[in-house]
């Protein structure tokens, strides 16, 4: 059975559920809306035309970072696709994932959070409410290393990932982190063509997401630092080293020792200060690299 009738082939449940988070969305206006309207089309509509599968180049990205290589290998399945699903990392959408395509993305070291959702007419989810979660994973990367993400929903990898513990979200499923030695393979990757851009199906990926990501990191650890220090004073007045404000005077009291969350704080400031200078530094010396008249 072909699968392009948008509606007819669609199961009447996806479609309620789909109803349901644009009722919710018009009750709650300040939520997280996850959707890929006007990005979705699939590999039936728009199939990929970029060119044959090659690794970037060397020089495209820092070996302080890491590098991912996302790809989905040829399927009838996946060729009939009228939309196509959504790749995210730490929440941020970047590109859906058609048919016989691949593309990358140049990320900062640690752990980055990756997930795939299915849309239905562009809508995905509303908060931790998600029409159809593919996959919800998360990656710990280093310094210089290549990561190879493979998506399938008709044949799973002959092997699994060595480095992987068996329980992990990438180890099964339809998406699954290879070696580089499978995905090489003749009928993997190197079959694959280039995830282009395009008015049609534009995307947001082959770039580096660095900055992106030591933002995001920077504001993760802040939110739990800051709940961490809350802890800490409902600790600490527990066992009586904290000094209530005055009644007459409320900017007084505190704890009566100093506190370790206050120096994981200024320490994750300091941390983030040079990552800001850093920034600057490497901006002045691009703009010092042109070439001016007078």
């Amino acid at each position: 059975m072909t699968r392009f009738s948008l509606c007819g082939n669609a199961p009447r449940h996806r479609l309620a559920r789909l109803l349901l988070v644009v009722s919710l969305v018009a009750l709650m206006p300040a939520c997280s809306i996850y959707m890929s309207i006007g990005k979705s089309v699939g590999g039936y509509v728009h199939p990929v035309s970029g060119h044959d599968f090659v690794h970037i180049e060397n020089d495209e990205w820092s070996r302080d970072n890491a590098l991912m290589y996302f790809y989905r290998p040829h399927s009838e399945w996946a060729s009939q696709e009228i939309e196509s699903p959504s790749v995210y990392i730490d929440d941020t959408h970047y590109f859906n994932f058609r048919n016989d395509s691949f593309t990358w993305l140049e990320v900062s070291p640690g752990q980055r959070h990756i997930q795939m959702r299915r849309p239905l007419l562009g809508l995905e989810g509303l908060n931790s409410f998600s029409l159809s979660m593919i996959a919800d994973a998360k990656l710990e990367t280093e310094p210089g290393r290549i990561y190879y993400l493979r998506y399938s929903e008709v044949e799973p990898p002959e092997s699994n990932h060595p480095e992987l513990p068996e329980d992990h979200p990438l180890r099964s499923g339809d998406l699954q982190l290879v070696t580089r030695e499978y995905a090489m393979q003749s009928d993997e990757i190197v079959s694959t063509r280039f995830l282009n851009s395009d008015l049609l199906a534009p995307n947001h990926a082959a770039a580096s997401i660095v900055e992106k990501n030591e933002d995001d990191d920077y504001e993760r650890h802040l939110e739990l630092l800051e709940e961490e220090r809350e802890q800490e004073i409902e600790r600490l007045r527990a066992e009586g080293q904290y000094n209530e404000p005055s009644w007459f005077w409320p900017f007084g009291g505190g704890p009566t020792v100093p506190l370790e969350t206050d120096r994981k704080l200024k320490e994750l400031e300091r941390e983030y200060a040079a990552i800001e200078r850093e920034r600057e530094r490497k901006a002045e010396a691009e703009a010092g690299d042109g070439w001016w008249i007078f």
